[in-house]
This record gives C-alpha cells, structure tokens and sequence, in this order.
C-alpha cells in the first residue's frame, strides 16, 4: 500500500512549494507515499461543471479499481489529529491498492467523483484556500505518522 495525496493543479507559490516539499521529503520515513500535482485540464475557460467533467477523466484514467479515494471536502468527516492518524492506520490495515487523498480543483468534484470515492475528509469547518489546503493536508498526514509511530511530534 502507498500513501498519495493528489491534487489538481500546482501552486506557484513559492512558500506553499516550499512548505509542501519539506512533508513530501519527511513522510516516505513512515510510509511509502506520493505527492502527485495532476496537470489542470488546458482550457480554463470552461463552465465549472465542464472543468469538473474534464478533471474527472483525468482522475478516474489514473484510479485503479483496488485504490481507496478520500476526497478532500469540505462536507467530509471532521477528526482531531489522534482520530485521523487513527483513521489513517485502519485504512493501512484494510486498503490492499493505495490509499488516495484527493484536494479536487477549485470547484470541487464531479457527481461520479463523489460516487467513486470511498470516504470524505474535512480539515476544517472553515473554507480553506484550495492552494492552501494541499500544505494542510500533507501535514496532517505526516501528524497522523508521527502519532500513530508515538513520537513527540503531536503534543
């Protein structure tokens, strides 16, 4: 099983690349793990339900049948740092293809989107930056590490 954390789109900001990086680079400590910026469809022109359309081909093309998705949504299931990284090891020790989290550009996710996916997670009652939340989710992914490897990171 590896961990992945998708997203549509990348950011240009150079503090968020940064922030990103330093968790990409700590996380394959714990587990095998995969930070994957899938490429925005081309024409960004289109409708929101069109571009929902067009990120949902390029999803479900990269999605094996034996893959979880968590989708990233604002409607998800809310945890605390302990229930999450409680909630990360009991899919380790069910999900036999990858576990996926998936940060959905910046309209959310298509109705098949919502209907593949095998749970939602929400980080926060608060909208959160859809550039924003990929630093937030990766680190709350490296908490849930250190929490269920009992380290002194969580507090």
């Amino acid at each position: 099983m590896k961990l992945q954390l998708w997203t549509i789109g990348k950011t240009n900001d150079a503090y968020l690349k940064e922030g990103c990086a330093q968790y990409t680079k700590r996380l394959p400590h714990y587990l095998p793990f995969e930070y994957v910026e899938i490429p925005e469809p081309k024409n960004t022109k289109l409708s929101s339900d069109v571009l929902k359309k067009e990120e949902e081909k390029i999803i479900l093309d990269r999605l094996q049948d034996s893959d979880q998705l968590i989708l990233l949504d604002e409607k998800g299931s809310e945890f605390t740092s302990v229930e999450f990284g409680q909630y990360i090891q009991k899919k380790m020790n069910s999900v036999s293809g990858n576990l996926i989290f998936l940060i959905g550009g910046p309209y959310g996710f298509s109705d098949v989107i919502y209907k593949r996916a095998n749970g939602k997670v929400a980080l926060s009652k608060m909208t959160l930056s859809h550039q924003m939340v990929r630093l937030f989710a990766l680190e709350q992914l490296y908490r849930a590490c250190t929490i269920i490897k009992g380290e002194k990171y969580h507090h």
